[in-house]
This record gives C-alpha cells, structure tokens and sequence, in this order.
C-alpha cells in the first residue's frame, strides 16, 4: 500500500492490511510465517522550515503481529518466532534536512527516517518494524544441546560418534604451567 503525500493533504488514511505469510522479504535467513496484520493510521505533520516553507512529514502510528520463522542459534532447526509490535513512526522526505551545518543528533532526531518521491509503502514501514522487534539470537529450547563442534551432528535428535572432545593446540602452552604446577 503506497501512502501518499497527495491524499495525505486531504486526510488522514486509515489502514488494516493483512499480507500473506512470505509476502514480507525479510531476510535469506528468516521467512514470514503466518499472515502479517496490521492497523494504524497515516497522517500529514507540517513542518514549518524557516525560509523554505513546509516540509510535509508522515505519521504512521499503529501496530504489526505475526511470526517469523528463523534458526536456532545452538541446533540450526527452525524457530517460529511470534512478533506483536506496536509502533509511532515519523518520515521526513529525503534531502530535507540536507545544507544545514552538521551538529549532534537529538534522541527525537534519531528516531526520523526519510522517504523519497510522493509517497511511502506501508510495507516498507512494517519489513523495518519486524526486523527491529526480532531477537537477536532465538534457541528452540532452554535444554537445545546445540551440534557437536566436530562432527556437526543435532545432539538434541541423536548422539554422535565422537568419542573424546579434539583438545585445541593453542591451550597447550597453559596445560604445560597447570601440570607444573600441580607437581
């Protein structure tokens, strides 16, 4: 859904869209598990800009739920993540802060992004939302035993073969000093 500057001046637009699952390219490593929903409204904030006049900012206030399918960070087996996001967004049009001097950057500044040409897709506005509210790393379960470091066997569906951990050569050195020093 393309919001424009255009029907903006005339009124605010409400939104309820929901998009199928994949619908969303969010990244090679995550999938768009279910129906995305969401609702809100976009509105036109004016801006008064000195000599230049107006600038014309969008507002999108609403909220996003659904799940997205990612690896677990010790086993590599899928995890359905559940994302409910409730979100204020302001847009400013690109080039609009451009030619002022370069100063620090306030904590209500930081939170401005930019759109280009006449408009923004709603879509856009909701990938940023669900990218921003998944974790960092999702594990399967608290008790994942993750894959052997040697053979990169699922420890969680089988035991491996592996019959004693590979020791690193690089603690060697230190193994020597403990030896000596137990002695």
């Amino acid at each position: 859904m393309l919001i424009q500057i255009r029907e903006l001046e005339l009124h605010p637009i409400d939104f309820e869209e929901e998009l199928p699952a994949g619908s969303i390219d969010l990244d090679p490593d995550l999938r768009q598990s279910s129906v995305l929903g969401s609702s809100g409204r976009a509105q036109l904030v004016q801006e008064h800009s000195g000599h230049r006049g107006k600038i014309n900012d969008i507002r999108i206030a609403g909220s996003l739920h659904t799940k997205v399918e990612m690896a677990c960070a010790r086993c590599l087996e899928p995890v359905e993540v559940k994302v409910d996001r409730a979100f204020d967004l302001l847009y400013r049009p690109q080039g609009a802060d451009a030619g002022r001097e370069e100063l620090s950057v306030t904590t209500a500044e930081a939170e401005v992004s930019y759109y280009q040409g006449e408009g923004l897709l709603l879509e856009d506005a909701l990938r940023e939302q669900i990218l921003l509210a998944l974790p960092v790393r999702a594990i399967c379960r608290e008790d994942c035993k993750g894959l052997c470091p040697h053979c990169g066997k699922n420890l969680n569906l089988d035991q491996c073969a592996c019959k004693q951990p590979v020791e690193d050569p690089r603690w060697s050195a230190l193994k020597e000093i403990r030896t000596k020093l137990e002695n």
